[in-house]
């Protein structure tokens, strides 16, 4: 029994190939489709457990991702008198601080290793002020105490050793921002190159757009999508969905 099988399957076989030089022509491929990126990015860049994760994730799918870190989680309850917001007292903020020294000692090992990977540390000010009514100075004074407590971190919290090049990297790799609140302004668009900006994330457009350039800065901007039954426009950001869905308030129950 098993030599007829034998002979039928070389049969069927050699049918199929010689079959392949009688068949119609392959069709034409077709053209391919629009490349499709998705823009990932984490404002205020806070959550530890959240650099992990999406460090790990980046690894195992190649993704790229943009931290747009706010610059009081680089200061603990005792350093926080280093930041003054334009118009505030010293160490005021509208998101709080880091909690200790310990964390901020992680916070900065992540960035470290998050810029080493090949991903973007941005700025997203400081204190997470709502900037529409500061002027082109403000704005200046606001990217100055990013810059000086980027880079001056270490030494500002007692934290040993930092890294070689560390001053470095804080001082020129750095080139995107985004607005807290999303709250851009002709102020703010005057002072960013001035500060040696080059990209800025805080538009919005009405749907999915590409990247617009002008003053010398390229513009991203995060867009509308409808959301839910009645497809209502919601800015395509987790926070705004949290908001729409919970009224920004956790519902275990509803998990």
């Amino acid at each position: 029994m098993p030599r007829p099988f034998r002979v039928v399957a070389f049969s069927l076989a050699a049918l199929a190939t010689a079959g392949g030089a009688l068949a119609d022509p392959p069709a034409l491929a077709a053209p391919a489709k629009p490349k499709q990126v998705v823009i990932i990015s984490f404002d205020s860049a806070r959550d530890i457990s959240q650099w992990k994760r999406s460090r790990a994730l980046a690894q195992r799918t190649g993704a790229h991702f943009t931290y747009f870190l706010s610059c009081v989680f680089l200061l603990s309850p005792e350093t926080r008198k280093e930041y003054t917001a334009p118009g505030k007292s010293a160490g005021k903020s509208n998101i709080g601080f880091a909690a200790s020294k310990q964390e901020v000692s992680e916070r900065l090992e992540q960035i470290g290793l998050a810029a080493h990977e090949g991903h973007d540390i941005a700025s997203h000010g400081c204190g997470h002020f709502d900037g529409k009514d500061w002027s082109k100075a403000d704005w200046l004074k606001e990217f100055s105490s990013f810059e000086h407590i980027l880079e001056n971190a270490y030494a500002i919290n007692g934290i040993a050793p930092e890294p070689k090049g560390w001053r470095d990297f804080a001082r020129h790799a750095v080139v995107g921002f985004r607005a807290p609140y999303l709250s851009a302004s002709k102020a703010l668009y005057e002072a960013l190159p001035a500060a040696g900006y080059q990209f800025d994330a805080s538009g919005v457009s009405q749907g999915p757009a590409r990247p617009t350039a002008g003053n010398g800065i390229t513009h991203f901007s995060l867009p509308l999508i409808p959301e839910g039954p009645e497809s209502r426009p919601v800015i395509a950001m987790d926070y705004n969905l949290y908001v729409r869905h919970s009224g920004g308030f956790e519902r275990p129950s509803q998990a």
